[in-house]
């Protein structure tokens, strides 16, 4: 059977929890103290029987009370009036995200990884290693992201690449089905356009196929050359385009509820 862009969606979903989780009448809306908006984002994944003027503005509160403006990811399963009522409300268009896929069959110039690392589990280092490459400095989203790598219900594989004793270089593959997604994919500044990356994302594309998985999927942000340039290199086709409509807030900044400030 052909993938469906529902299946991607979901295994999407699996992959990457939020901190908190609410179900509204077929939309999921997920709190993340906006690490991400991906997991600080409502999504529509079932049926739904209330109006979309009452539903925006229920969630608009939701978010308010949690510290974070609305924010609704759109993708092609969700309706173009629906975005277009977000637009009328002012709100805008933030991380334009194409999903790509491949099939394992199909992989092209996949490399050696002899640089590559893989761990058990996500160990914590891991993850402080990734705050580091990504500049991650927010107290609030060090004390609660690890919970979230923790919280994946899938098997993972866990890859990075060592310099001088120091995690240097990361990767992050979920297996769900017979798929394997590829997410956190990042490399020290100093040591990009050496061929690292492609180490780890070959690296993870061989251990999926050996754990059962013969098809890939990832998302790379519109306007990321680099990266697109490398997956089509391996053989990553585009599928969709997915993107998300922020609530309008200008430049109020609002409390987080354990703490910090949130800017936007």
């Amino acid at each position: 059977m052909p993938t469906s862009i529902k299946q991607i969606e979901d295994l999407s979903l699996n992959a990457w929890p939020s901190h908190k989780m609410e179900l509204y009448d077929g939309w999921i809306l997920r709190f993340s103290y906006f690490y991400t908006h991906r997991t600080n984002s409502v999504e529509q994944f079932g049926e739904e029987s209330l109006p979309w003027s009452e539903k925006i503005p229920f969630c608009e509160k939701e978010y308010q009370r949690l510290g974070s403006p609305a924010i609704f990811k759109i993708s092609p399963l969700v309706s173009p009036n629906f975005d277009f009522m977000l637009e009328n409300r002012g709100y805008r268009i933030e991380h334009v995200t194409n999903v790509m896929t491949l099939d394992l069959s199909k992989a092209a110039n996949l490399s050696p990884f002899p640089q590559v690392t893989f761990l058990d589990g996500i160990p914590a280092a891991w993850v402080q290693a990734l705050f580091s490459l990504k500049q991650v400095t927010d107290p609030t989203h060090i004390q609660v992201v690890p919970s979230m790598y923790q919280a994946i219900p899938k098997e993972t594989v866990c890859a990075c690449v060592m310099k001088n004793g120091k995690i240097a270089a990361t990767g992050l593959g979920i297996l769900d089905r017979d798929f394997i997604g590829i997410y956190a994919i990042h490399v020290r500044e100093d040591l990009r356009k050496k061929g690292l990356a492609r180490q780890i994302v070959s690296g993870l594309i061989s251990t999926g196929q050996k754990k059962g998985a013969d098809k890939a999927y990832l998302q790379v942000v519109e306007g990321n050359v680099p990266a697109r340039n490398l997956y089509e290199s391996l053989g990553f086709i585009d599928y969709y385009q997915y993107w998300f409509r922020v609530q309008p807030v200008g430049s109020r900044k609002m409390q987080h509820p354990v703490g910090g400030l949130l800017s936007t």
